[in-house]
Formats: structure tokens, sequence, C-alpha cells
């Protein structure tokens, strides 16, 4: 089982805080214009939100795994539900690496893996090397071509 660049915990880290700013400053915005909210509450909240989404992207990175095993793509993920997901070859539809800005400034890169299915079935494997995600992304799609031609119908 492999895992995740170490780095990608900055990353979740980071984009709590971003989160939790923007939910401060829409406090801040209600407290002036809507209901009366105290700023040391609002700092508060802020912090423990920062705090428990730092410890989540930690407890996140250490469970975070995938694989590729002989005939499907194997993650196991989650930190209160653990989810184990296995994705047959044979319903990989495209592959694509993914880098938003965040992702680039931190020099990290995403897979993301469209499979046939229902909608939201698409998987996304964050947290990569720009090289090993593209590395990953070729051999998904070479073992894909390859199950697509011994799943006879």
């Amino acid at each position: 089982m492999e895992s995740l660049h170490p780095r990608v915990r900055l990353l979740w880290a980071v984009r709590t805080a971003v989160a939790a700013s923007v939910l401060a400053g829409l406090a801040l915005v209600a407290d002036r214009f809507v209901v009366s909210v105290p700023s040391s509450i609002v700092g508060v909240g802020w912090l423990l939100l920062v705090v428990l989404g730092t410890v989540h992207a930690v407890f996140a990175h250490r469970i975070w795994r995938f694989a590729l095993q002989e005939d499907a793509l194997f993650l196991v993920r989650g930190v209160l539900t653990r989810t184990d997901t296995s994705v047959p070859y044979v319903r990989v539809q495209h592959v694509d690496t993914t880098r938003g800005p965040v992702e680039r400034a931190a020099g990290l890169a995403s897979v993301v893996v469209y499979t046939a299915g229902s909608r939201g079935a698409d998987i996304t494997i964050p947290g990569l090397r720009p090289e090993r995600a593209t590395e990953l992304r070729e051999r998904l799609r070479d073992l894909a071509i390859e199950s697509e031609a011994t799943d006879a119908v």
C-alpha cells in the first residue's frame, strides 16, 4: 500500500484555516448587521476549527492508502468513517491529473479516476508528487486498456 506525500497534511490544514476564516468573517459581518456575536467567541471558534482541522489532516494522512492490485485500484481512507474502495480497472473510463493553485504552491498533484457507473463515482487520489501523479495516471490508463481487452462480453 502506498501513502500520500506528507505535505498534503499542510494542504488540508490550510484549506481548513481558509474555511474557518471565511466563517469567522461571516460571523463578524453578522455581528455588525444582524445579531450581536462577541468577537472573542468568533476568535475561539476560529481557533477551535483550525485545531480540529489540523488534527483531522494528520489522522487522515495516516490512514489514506492506495494500491494497484492485479485487477483493481484499492483505496483506504477516512478518519471517523473508514472507507475501503475497490475500483476494477475495467470500470475506469479515463484518468486525469489535476493541480490547482494551492496544490501547485505545495508542489503536489491529484489523480482523478473517472469510472463507469453512477454520478459521483469518481475517485480522487490527492497529495502526490507531480511526477508520481503522472506515472500513476499512465499506469492506470494502461491497466484500464489491458482489462478492456480481457473483458469479453
